[in-house]
């Protein structure tokens, strides 16, 4: 038993150490982090605990109420992207694609594309391996039991997951972030 009480101390000491120096190592980068980056990377690490799947917590998701069809969703996403400013720059239709490939018929999988070019300018004045953020997309996805959902990458780990942003950019982002909130919002609703 005293075995196993010293050999639990000594992994709990092992531990301490570690972490004291990573914190010691580390606080000068750490110090420079956006203040929202520790509830940012726990809400990142529950999600991941939960589902087992980082794509999955990457990602908002929202279901498409019942009765909505793909072209209504479509409807209200450039709707509610033009009412508020956000160009729709494009569509791809994933699941044309598959079926001319295959010849068979395929779910529905289609991803809208959307940008404020000023933001996307500010992004890429900022750091050019932000352009892979843009444009922001949303998928409209036929999930495999038949139901309708939106998906589209979470950014506040790029808004808040490291050093803090430039405060423009900040409020740049925070704006394009909430934007694509409340049109997947909406359009999972129906509004226009």
């Amino acid at each position: 038993m005293s075995l196993i009480r010293n050999l639990l101390a000594l992994i709990g000491l092992v531990t301490l150490v570690a972490v004291g120096y990573g914190l010691y190592k580390y606080q000068p980068t750490l110090a420079e982090f956006d203040p929202d980056a520790p509830v940012v990377y726990q809400e990142f690490a529950e999600k991941l605990l939960e589902t087992g799947d980082p794509g999955v917590s990457m990602m908002w998701s929202v279901p498409v109420q019942e009765g909505l069809e793909p072209e209504d969703v479509i409807e209200s996403l450039k709707s509610l992207a033009t009412s508020r400013n956000f160009l729709f720059v494009g569509e791809s239709p994933f699941y044309r694609q598959i079926e001319a490939i295959t010849g068979e018929d395929y779910r529905y999988v289609n991803f809208l594309s959307f940008c404020d070019a000023r933001v996307g300018k500010m992004m890429l004045e900022y750091r050019d391996s932000y352009s892979g953020f843009m444009p922001c997309r949303i998928a409209i996805v036929e999930d495999k039991q038949g139901k309708l959902w939106l998906h589209s990458m979470n950014l506040d780990l790029m808004i808040h997951g490291g050093k803090q942003l430039p405060p423009e950019l900040k409020e740049a982002a925070l704006k394009v972030r909430t934007i694509l909130k409340e049109m997947m919002a909406g359009a999972a609703a129906g509004e226009f």
